[in-house]
């Protein structure tokens, strides 16, 4: 006897696996020799350093291997603790007023370091998906405050087009056409 469909009653967001969630708000570039400021984005839910480093530290074990630090800017997050438990081991935090905003540099234990574009948790989503596309782009040699005002600049110039298509089928409405409801 074959039993009837199973419809859950979760949300989508609870159906993804954490590291699928994460893989929306971590973009890194294609692991070639790079060039420009930054090797990939990141997007973290909060300013709370400690609470978001696990998944990312998780997340880039595969491609840095066994991680030693993690450095960032002192302004850009709420007060984190000198050092936190990731995979095991011991990853020490360094908070610098002297380095730059909006990044963080991860280091591994082969000297290996990634230096990932923060994106402001209070991000329009659109314009954050945007700018981390932007960035993780092989060719990318943009400054770090170029990437977050082209994700920013790209995002308004769709949402306007979007708008200008709203206000045009709702003008061919008015005057006697009809807009299927499936387009609306």
């Amino acid at each position: 006897m074959t039993s009837a469909p199973h419809l859950s009653d979760a949300s989508p967001a609870a159906a993804i696996p954490e590291q699928s969630q994460l893989s929306q708000r971590l973009r890194l570039r294609p692991k070639v020799p790079t060039t420009g400021h930054v090797d990939g984005a990141w997007w973290p839910r909060s300013r709370d350093l400690a609470a978001e480093l696990p998944a990312l530290l998780a997340a880039l074990g595969a491609r840095l291997g066994d991680i030693l630090r993690v450095s960032y800017n002192l302004t850009e997050w709420d007060s984190a603790p000198r050092r936190i438990i990731g995979d095991g081991r011991q990853i020490r935090l360094d908070g610098f007023l002297s380095r730059p905003a909006h990044t963080v540099d991860v280091l591994a234990a082969d000297k290996h370091r990634l230096t990932l574009l923060v994106v402001p948790s209070n991000t329009d989503p659109a314009a954050a998906h945007q700018t981390m596309t932007i960035t993780a782009n092989r060719g990318n040699t943009q400054t770090v405050e170029d990437l977050l005002a082209a994700g920013v600049s790209v995002t308004a110039s769709t949402q306007r087009t979007a708008d200008l298509t709203r206000i045009a089928l709702a003008g061919w409405e008015a005057d006697g056409g009809r807009i299927p409801e499936h387009v609306r």
